[in-house]
């Protein structure tokens, strides 16, 4: 997990390329929540791994799709769910003239259709292939446009990818930042949230649910108990992955109730787009910049004088700081609290931010950063606030009022 949440980072930090409905949402053995959504006519039902920080929705895709180095846990790569077009009578390839094939590639439809000869009407030419990188592997097909089935409307000519070939990602995606082609955007909607049940890595059968909202909301509109915080845009216009990101203002974070001294350019979003804090549903653990962690780090090691260090755990784990807890009956750690810009405050429960390192009696904090050997994960968000920080809390993306809520609440039935 916390390798996968290096690696996750490093693609986030320099990246490569009206409705209402309530589905389920599964926590995976690898770190992930996923999604089932119906795509077709007649519908057919696909799971997905539903991601904050991308935009895309795709779908492995046809008799023919292949994933390598898809062998995770409880997932076998030769019996992964596919999408077949030729069974739905509603699929559609989408051409390089339509208006939609510019939100992957080009807005100048001449070059996106260089085949088309300049004065044919009617080009047969399709949109041009995507390959998309994610932090833990990639994915490539074609655009296609189809009808998204929910219990009480069908969503027609919505953009989903067809995918033929995968690396390491042995399900399809559903992107809900904030580009054009997200779910969230394709639909319109006003809000969404979800609540994350607890982390067990192990594939439960238990979920909780995701909320798609089309219905307006007014800006003196709370949900009771919910802190919020406005979302933030990225002020770069050279990085267009960074706009798909959602930016929280992250003022300042507290270990034991002293404040971390973390300097000022790490905390803001800077001109060159670099900095500030997301929250991502597709990471595993948080990420900090070398420097933020380091000291959050080391105000744990001050504070925390009870627990003996097990170093050769942080060695193994790729953890730090771990302590050996194997001979106490009662565990107090310090608290660790996120304060976000209008007075939210996120006051972590300790399962959020410290694990047991299987059964060895060591528990690890699971805050990651770059390490000392390989390249420094450098530009790109200093902070990246994943998912198992956010286990049974309530969360909110209210797109109309761009601000985003939170409650901590008992996610599971």
């Amino acid at each position: 997990m916390a390798s996968a949440s290096l690696t996750r980072a490093r693609h986030l930090k320099n990246p490569q390329g009206s409705v209402l409905s309530k589905t389920p949402l599964s926590p995976h053995s690898y770190g992930a929540y996923s999604i089932s959504l119906s795509f077709g006519t007649p519908p057919q039902n696909v799971p997905f791994i539903m991601d904050t920080g991308s935009d895309l929705v795709w779908f492995p895709c046809t008799h023919r799709y292949t994933c390598r180095n898809c062998s995770f846990q409880n997932q076998n790569p030769s019996n992964i769910p596919t999408f077949l077009p030729k069974s739905s009578s509603s699929a559609k390839i989408i051409g390089c003239e339509n208006t939609k094939c510019g939100w992957f590639h080009s807005s100048d439809v001449q070059s996106r259709c260089s085949d088309c000869e300049p004065n044919l009407k009617n080009c047969s030419q399709i949109c041009p292939p995507y390959i998309i990188t994610y932090g833990s592997g990639s994915t490539g097909g074609i655009l296609l446009s189809e009808t998204l089935d929910f219990p009480k409307k069908k969503v027609l000519d919505f953009v989903v990818g067809c995918s033929l070939f995968s690396k390491r990602q042995p399900s399809g995606i559903a992107g809900f930042g904030r580009g054009p082609s997200s779910l969230p955007s394709q639909l319109r909607l006003k809000k969404f949230s979800y609540c994350l049940l607890s982390h067990r890595l192990d594939d439960t059968s238990e979920s909780s649910s995701l909320v798609l909202d089309g219905n307006s909301v007014s800006s003196d509109n709370k949900t009771v108990g919910v802190s919020y915080t406005p979302l933030v845009k990225n002020p770069a216009t050279g990085r267009s992955a960074f706009s798909v990101y959602y930016y929280i203002g992250l003022r300042k974070i507290t270990v034991g109730g002293k404040a971390v001294k973390i300097p000022y350019n790490y905390l803001s979003l800077g001109a060159d787009g670099n900095g500030g804090t997301i929250i991502d549903s597709g990471s595993t653990f948080t990420f900090m910049d070398k420097p933020v962690f380091d000291l959050v780090a080391r105000e744990f090691e001050t504070q925390v004088k009870t627990y003996k260090r097990a170093l050769n755990m942080e060695a193994l784990a790729g953890l730090r700081p771990c302590y050996d807890i194997s001979a106490e009956k009662d565990v107090s750690l310090p608290e660790l609290v996120f304060h976000f810009k209008g007075g939210a405050k996120m006051a972590l429960p300790l399962a959020n931010y410290y694990s047991f390192f299987g059964n060895t009696g060591v528990v690890c904090m699971t805050l990651v950063t770059e390490g000392p050997v390989g390249p420094e994960i450098s530009g790109g968000p200093s902070i990246i606030l994943g998912n198992y920080q956010q286990q049974n809390f309530y969360v909110e993306y209210d797109l109309e009022n761009q601000r985003l809520g939170f409650r901590q609440q008992n996610c599971g039935k």
